[in-house]
């Protein structure tokens, strides 16, 4: 980038001056998609054009003197299940493949109001199902500090787009660790807000009651500032929050006084935890007593059950929200063999030349990974299967909530590594569902509790892989998250740096 600034809090001061103007920090942005993105593939597309008329708009608004938004000018890149009227809304899915919104998403709406200058939409695994951001219809992401490696999932995209400097921010969603492991795989920063905290209006539902749209930076600074743009109540979405917007950029520098931090003994002993993560960890809880805050060991006893009951609410929901994408009113749709004969023998059930054309489009139209969540979600919502598992499921999300609420009674937020591992390879695990969910095993409970959660680098590995740490916190703590991680990034002197694959 000719040496440009690539961190957002450092480039806002010189656009808030006009030493440098929003053009000339869109153009360097855009010309480290063109020259890296051929092989980190972060983006599914983007619009140089458009953001360059953004941006000149922006500096128009500045030289007249109207007042703008601290950020105002700022490039940010957009996960690509958010609805935008000026770029096509894929969700990584043939079946939307050309797909264009008539509106944007309430959350895209903020951030061209605050100035913000879209780049482009990011890459995700298909409709947010997956954890490694390979199944897609572009294909896989790649990690920027190794290339072989998963970006993580199913915001991938959007980490990378971060990690490699071709944005300063980025959006992402969190279904179930969606922001927070990309976060960690990559060295970034990413959040996960309380649920309704940011408006869902114009996001394209995965699961509904877990879904959360976040933001991800390279510093704690940045996602406060972002969250700041991008949170508050919205009267169209019915699980909006109508709540007052805290003044996160204020909060993050309040010093810390008596504060209690649980430390999850079930994830910090699980014998499925890398021993170089486990060893990050243990420096970030001393790094944290010696900042003055107690260390109390909690216990979640219900976290065991995590990880099947995501993985029957999830696609239980799923199979209801995907049922829309038929072929018939918009998006891909599947020819019909006009000569193929539908009368079958006598007695025997044929499809209609319009179911046809539904299993024909969603059978082609959707990935194996979708299709398997689809399947699995319908036969826990089935007759005489319901009670047994979608009802329960239900109930164990119940609990594992009150083991959050009960922690929160004596500790004010939790500690624990964001994945059980660093980046693993591509196609290491995309063919092996089980081991692939097992990688959410840290992350899906605050999605099933509908609490803050945020990830930010701890460390490397010894072979130079990013290690994240996850604070987690009560309902609508996100100041006090990203008070206490923003403490430790300075205390540790934090400074953000670019992967040598993209310097």
């Amino acid at each position: 980038m000719n040496q440009a600034p690539y961190i957002a809090s450092e480039i806002a001061p010189l656009l808030a001056t006009r030493e440098l103007s929003s053009r000339e920090i869109t153009q360097s942005f855009l010309a480290r998609i063109e020259r890296l993105d051929p092989s980190i593939r972060a983006f599914i597309s983007w619009d140089g054009d458009l953001a360059m008329q953004a941006a000149a708009q922006v500096d128009e608004q500045r030289a007249a003197g109207q007042k703008l938004g601290p950020w105002a000018g700022m490039p940010i890149s957009i996960k690509d299940i958010l609805c935008t009227t000026d770029a096509d809304t894929t969700c990584g899915s043939r079946i939307l493949q050309k797909y264009r919104s008539p509106f944007d998403a309430h959350l895209v709406t903020k951030l061209r109001e605050s100035g913000l200058v879209v780049l482009g939409k990011t890459n995700l695994d298909e409709f947010a199902m997956g954890g490694s951001t390979e199944t897609g219809f572009m294909g896989p992401s790649h990690n920027p500090w190794d290339l072989s490696r998963t970006c993580g999932g199913s915001s991938g995209g959007s980490a990378a787009s971060v990690a490699s400097a071709m944005s300063p921010l980025s959006i992402g969603t969190d279904t179930g660790g969606s922001i927070r492991q990309p976060a960690a795989f990559c060295g970034v920063c990413g959040l996960k807000p309380t649920y309704g905290r940011v408006s869902r209006y114009g996001l394209i539902a995965y699961a509904s009651s877990l879904d959360q749209a976040g933001p991800f930076g390279h510093t704690v600074a940045d996602l406060a500032q972002l969250l700041q743009v991008i949170a508050g109540h919205d009267k169209r979405d019915s699980t909006s929050l109508a709540v007052p917007v805290d003044d996160y950029v204020g909060a993050i520098d309040e010093p810390l006084a008596s504060v209690k931090i649980g430390v999850i003994r079930e994830h910090i002993d699980d014998p499925g935890l890398d021993p170089e993560v486990r060893e990050a960890m243990v420096a970030t809880i001393d790094q944290y007593k010696k900042m003055g805050c107690s260390i109390v060991d909690i216990s979640l006893p219900n976290t065991k059950y995590a990880i099947a009951t995501y993985y029957i609410i999830a696609p239980s929901e799923a199979s209801s929200n995907l049922s829309r994408f038929d072929g018939a009113h918009y998006g891909f749709r599947a020819p019909v063999n006009s000569d193929q004969v539908y009368a079958m023998a006598a007695g025997s059930k044929a499809l209609s030349p319009l179911d046809q054309m539904y299993s024909h489009s969603r059978s082609q139209g959707f990935g194996s990974e979708v299709k398997r969540r689809i399947m699995l979600g319908t036969y826990t919502l089935s007759e005489g299967y319901f009670d047994a598992y979608y009802l329960k499921a239900l109930k164990v999300r119940r609990l594992i909530r009150q083991d959050y609420d009960n922690a929160f009674g004596s500790v004010d937020v939790v500690l624990g590594p964001t994945t059980p591992t660093p980046a693993f390879r591509l196609g290491e695990k995309v063919n092996d569902p089980v081991t692939m969910y097992l990688e959410d095993l840290f992350t899906v409970g605050a999605n099933l509790a509908g609490i803050p959660a945020l990830s930010m680098p701890v460390g490397k590995t010894k072979s130079g892989l990013p290690i994240g740490a996850q604070i987690q916190g009560p309902p609508l703590a996100e100041s006090k998250l990203l008070q206490i991680a923003h403490a430790y990034q300075k205390a540790v002197g934090f400074q953000p740096e670019l992967p040598a694959s993209v310097c």
